[in-house]
Formats: structure tokens, C-alpha cells, sequence
């Protein structure tokens, strides 16, 4: 008849308990990677989304003024166009441009790095009356 020490048993117990608790980190290290680089990239873009909606509003509001009659104060060419919007402040550095031609005004917004926020460029166009 073979017998087991008691302390042998109780250091293999605890071996598998290690082994077990290594496994068990390891899945867990594998599955939580690729979410938290997905989370990441989830709030990126709902960071472009946000400016990408911000620099919309502010071209929008300000296109329904210009079309309604004050774009007509603006000479034919390409103009750097001041806005009053405080929201303006959320917005990367960047410039709002104002295009005339005898027929159209343009209000652009393009971002100073273009590299980096390359999905936020919004423009509207109008034809004048």
C-alpha cells in the first residue's frame, strides 16, 4: 500500500491552485487587450464625430446668415472668415475660409493639421440672390 505524505499533497494542491491562477490570467490578459484597444478606438472616433458635428453647426448657422444677404458684402475671392460662436472653442486649431464668386459663397472649415483630423473638414455652399 502506497502512501501520501499529507505536506506533499498540500504542496501539489497549492501547485495546481498556481497553475490554475496563471491560466485563468492569462485568458483574461487575451480577451481584455483587444477591448481596451477597441474602447480606444471607440472614443476616437466619437471624438471626430463630436468636432466633426460642432464645426457642422457653426458652418450651417453661419451659412444661413451669409446666404440671406450678408455674404454680399464680401468681395469675389477666397477670405479668412471670423465667427462668433463659442463653440468655436472646442474646435482643433483650424481656420473657417469664405469663398465668393459672382454666383456662390463657400464657408469651409479646415482643421490646421489636416493629417490628424482629416474626417472633420466640413464645407457649405450657396448660391447668392
Amino acid at each position: 500500500m502506497v502512501t501520501h505524505h499529507p505536506s506533499n499533497v498540500k504542496k501539489r494542491q497549492r501547485g495546481s491552485l498556481t497553475a490554475e491562477v496563471m491560466a485563468a490570467l492569462a485568458i483574461l490578459t487575451a480577451v481584455m487587450i483587444p477591448l481596451v484597444a477597441s474602447s480606444l478606438q471607440d472614443q476616437k472616433h466619437t471624438r471626430e464625430l463630436y468636432l466633426r458635428a460642432v464645426a457642422m453647426e457653426i458652418v450651417d448657422g453661419e451659412m444661413e446668415v451669409l446666404a440671406a444677404g450678408a455674404g454680399n458684402g464680401f468681395e469675389p475671392g477666397q477670405h479668412t472668415y471670423a465667427v462668433t460662436a463659442q463653440a468655436a472653442a472646442n474646435l482643433p486649431p483650424g481656420k473657417f475660409i469664405l469663398t465668393r464668386t459672382q454666383e456662390t459663397i463657400r464657408l469651409e472649415w479646415q482643421p490646421d493639421d489636416p493629417a490628424t483630423h482629416r474626417h472633420i473638414r466640413v464645407a457649405r455652399e450657396a448660391r447668392l440672390q
